[in-house]
């Protein structure tokens, strides 16, 4: 039986701007399974990235409830929630967000650095994510604009995944990417599913979408369908 590790339920996001309200999600039900590999797809201004900011405890909805891993995450305070951001939860984003002052191995160390693991640990940790999502250690001292685009999303996907999270969260990964450099991204997302991690994308792109094993149709801040992908309009197989 599958083993549910993110169950949203109900969940609304209202903002108001001077005596005006909207909506950015409208009572949005969802259930994710250890081991799934979704995508959330919708046209801009639909509530994709607002849906994973919420996933990924970086928001608080206006109503509803959210559950991570059996946790009424809900009713927690900020410590408590950022202390399940930094264990569960990994972050890859369309502009990588590395810090360019300092080395890849700084980057991809930093969440470790919140959990008081020795720099010898965070070191061996740092190159085990490195090497696991197709890197090379000889990045390791260089500044990630020493890097080309598709080199600094790997970087940022080892910085995700070397604190061993179950859920890697991505919003528009491939975005900033030429077509060879997103095909090696969602193969890396691909492997690292295989290892076990459950993996969230939010995409516009449909050939994308076509490599996970489900998606999520989100229009208004609704959840209008959720599809099964078109494996053969996959880009790893382009």
């Amino acid at each position: 039986m599958e083993k549910e590790i993110i169950r949203i339920d109900g969940v609304s996001k209202v903002y108001r701007v001077g005596d005006v309200t909207f909506y950015g999600l409208k009572r949005i039900d969802m259930t994710i399974y250890r081991g799934d590999f979704i995508a959330i797809m919708g046209p801009s201004g639909s509530g994709k990235t607002t849906l994973l900011n919420i996933i990924g405890l970086l928001d608080r909805p206006s109503s509803g409830r959210v559950f991570i891993d059996g946790i009424d995450v809900s009713a927690l305070n900020d410590r408590q929630l950022a202390r399940i951001r930094n264990i569960k939860l990994g972050f890859v984003f369309q502009y990588f967000n590395l810090i360019n002052r300092l080395t890849v191995l700084e980057n991809i160390e930093m969440p470790l650095v919140a959990r008081g693991i020795p720099k010898n640990k965070r070191i061996e940790l740092a190159k085990e994510a490195l090497i696991r999502v197709g890197g090379e250690l000889s990045w390791l001292l260089k500044k990630p604009l020493q890097l080309s685009g598709g080199q600094q999303q790997k970087v940022a996907i080892a910085r995700a995944i070397v604190g061993s999270p179950e859920i890697v969260l991505a919003d528009e990964p491939t975005g900033n990417l030429d077509r060879a450099s997103a095909k090696t991204v969602i193969n890396t997302f691909t492997e690292l599913n295989k290892y076990g991690h459950t993996i969230i994308v939010v995409t516009h792109d449909p050939e994308v979408a076509n490599c996970t094993r489900k998606i999520f149709m989100i229009r208004d801040g609704v959840v209008v369908d959720i599809r099964i992908p078109e494996v053969d309009k996959c880009i790893l197989k382009m």
